[in-house]
């Protein structure tokens, strides 16, 4: 009786705890970019004076100045006026309530800035996106409709301005940063068979966009088949004689990030491959049983049907066999 009050109360608590709604992580639907908008106008009260006033009155930030005019963007200047295209302010917002009183407070007001690290990602995606959303940067034009802008991933979270030329991530760093979201990703790529991406001779947007694309996992190929045969293009065809599969979908097959099953492929041979030929487990085939083994298959269906991808060459039957010659 005392042990089934006991469980009782413990499982009072336990539904107590999972009622509370602090426990859970709060539903926030993404607003109206008007919404957004308003976020990143800055201060009205402020005004515009450029990077060199804001540095006359206090010197704190002249190496990330210096490195922000060695990037990409601190070098262009508009060829009319001389003036830089993109500058502190472009980011920060209008800072002349910073420095307003530098000199009798011995520091520069940041608080009149745009508190960038506290907005929503929506906000400081739309900082970048004001300049980023034009013809010339056709890339992003499937940002708003992507699967990362939908899980609340901003520009700041793989992009840097303050680190010198290289604004974005380097390919030798690219699969760190891309793994401390994809966790599962990075978990198929210690498999013993995977591409090589751990190795750093490839990227992750060698066949993704981060950006986002119009395809499935923001492939940059229009399918998978396309993808894939930037690289692998000897299997690209077309051949007289295909194989279905293949030609529809590689992932019916392989695993593209990693497998246990040397090259990538989803289950060991011929086990793979009787998922679909069940009908070859005949008189003929069972011949491919080692009964030394106890019915162990010792054969893979490749060491005969080498062209498993396709092949022009007809069979004896004057059909394709797949059979490499």
């Amino acid at each position: 009786m005392r042990s089934a009050t006991y469980c009782l109360l413990v499982s009072l608590l336990f539904i107590g705890a999972c009622t509370d709604s602090s426990s859970f992580r709060s539903d926030q639907p993404i607003r109206p970019i008007k919404e957004y908008e308003r976020l990143i106008v800055g201060r009205l009260d402020a005004n515009y004076i450029g990077d060199q006033a804001c540095l006359a009155k206090c010197h704190k930030h002249d190496q990330i100045y210096q490195d922000f005019q060695h990037s990409v963007h601190g070098e262009q200047v508009e060829s009319q006026t001389g003036l830089p295209l993109v500058n502190c302010e472009s980011c920060h917002g209008p800072g002349s309530l910073a420095v307003e009183h530098a000199e009798e407070k011995g520091r520069c007001e940041f608080e009149t800035l745009l508190p960038l690290k506290e907005l929503p990602p929506q906000a400081q995606t739309l900082i970048c996106l004001k300049c980023h959303s034009t013809a010339t940067v056709p890339t992003l034009h499937n940002w708003n409709g992507s699967v990362h802008a939908a899980n609340d991933v901003s520009c700041f979270d793989c992009h840097s301005l303050h680190q010198g030329p290289q604004q974005k991530v380097s390919r030798h760093e690219m699969a760190d940063l891309c793994f401390k979201c994809h966790q599962e990703i990075e978990s198929q790529f210690n498999q013993f068979s995977h591409h090589p991406v751990p190795e750093h001779k490839m990227a992750c947007a060698d066949c993704h966009d981060p950006h986002g694309t119009a395809n499935d996992k923001n492939l940059r190929g229009i399918t998978v088949k396309e993808t894939c045969t930037r690289c692998h293009m000897e299997y690209q065809g077309p051949f007289v004689y295909e194989h279905a599969d293949v030609t529809e979908n590689c992932t019916n097959c392989h695993t593209p990030h990693g497998s246990p099953n040397n090259p990538l492929l989803e289950t060991s041979q011929p086990f793979l491959c009787l998922q679909c030929h069940a009908g070859h487990l005949d008189s003929h085939h069972l011949s491919l049983v080692n009964s030394q083994f106890k019915g162990a298959f010792f054969t893979r269906c490749t060491d005969c049907h080498s062209s498993i991808h396709g092949t022009d060459v007809p069979s004896s039957k004057g059909q394709g066999s797949f059979i490499g010659r």
